[in-house]
């Protein structure tokens, strides 16, 4: 018998302009990306080192994701930084349960600053510096609908759960 041990990003965002009126939303699935999955194993079966913090940031347009990805180099897309806030969000995880861990009781929110802003996907890296190139990335993923709009004064809200199969 084999066993087989996966970890899945299912994410989503919710848009709403200035009034707080909804504008857009959008469901996808995002890739653990090779660095993620090697400090998974570091962490929990090698002693490796936890990041208690991470951090949610958003990718560019048309955002092509592989698992080879990191920080410092990731071919497929850029980082969008058109939005408020001084750093990424982070994310809160809430209680493990049923496999799962995920940020529902307390979402990333970014508030658009440049009217067309594009942004394709969204990422999870334990680096807070917006735009930055350090740190681990975990997960990156592409908006299942294509590229969304984000304006100056706008809230995108991410949430993002994890879940763990064996099969």
């Amino acid at each position: 018998m084999i066993d087989k041990l996966g970890t899945k990003g299912t994410w989503e965002a919710r848009c709403y302009d200035a009034h707080g009126n909804p504008k857009w939303v959008d469901d996808w699935g995002n890739i653990v990306v090779d660095e993620g999955l090697n400090y998974a194993l570091d962490v929990t079966l090698a002693g490796g080192d936890q990041t208690t913090t991470w951090y949610v940031g958003l990718t560019s347009t048309s955002p092509v994701v592989a698992s080879g990805h990191t920080m410092a180099a990731h071919a497929g897309w850029t980082e969008v930084v058109d939005y408020a806030e001084t750093e990424r969000q982070t994310w809160v995880a809430g209680t493990v349960a049923g496999k799962s861990v995920d940020n529902s009781a307390l979402t990333a929110k970014f508030t658009g600053s440049v009217d067309g802003t594009q942004v394709g996907g969204a990422f999870l890296v334990a680096v807070s510096t917006k735009g930055g190139t350090t740190g681990t990335l975990f997960s990156v993923g592409a908006f299942a609908k294509g590229n969304k709009p984000l304006d100056d004064g706008d809230t995108l809200e991410i949430t993002a759960k994890y879940t763990n199969s064996s099969t």
